[in-house]
């Protein structure tokens, strides 16, 4: 995911962690869209003009992200899980 973030600047990533968590030591992506995978069912139109494109979806450590990927697929989106998370993002840095 890094080198795609790096090469693609209109790559979709949805962050589902808590807010709060943006402000941890992990920090945040640069214009990722952060919905909670708990208010993601509910909040799901709001994605819906990205439908057409691929999201990639990242939380701590894969296993929110994993989760909500399911949730996107089964609602018609294309989405990838960022394995490791965060967590593996920042260690690669």
């Amino acid at each position: 995911m890094k080198e795609k973030l790096e090469s693609d600047s209109s790559l979709i990533i949805l962050d589902v962690r808590m807010p709060e968590e943006l402000n941890g030591p992990l920090g945040k992506l640069d214009g990722a869209i952060n919905i909670p995978v708990q208010e993601l069912e509910s909040r799901l139109p709001e994605l819906e003009k990205f439908k057409d494109r691929e999201i990639t979806v990242i939380c701590r450590t894969g296993r929110r992200s994993a989760t909500a990927t399911d949730i996107l697929i089964q609602n018609g989106f294309k989405a990838k899980n960022v394995l490791g998370g965060m967590v593996e993002y920042r260690s690669i840095e």
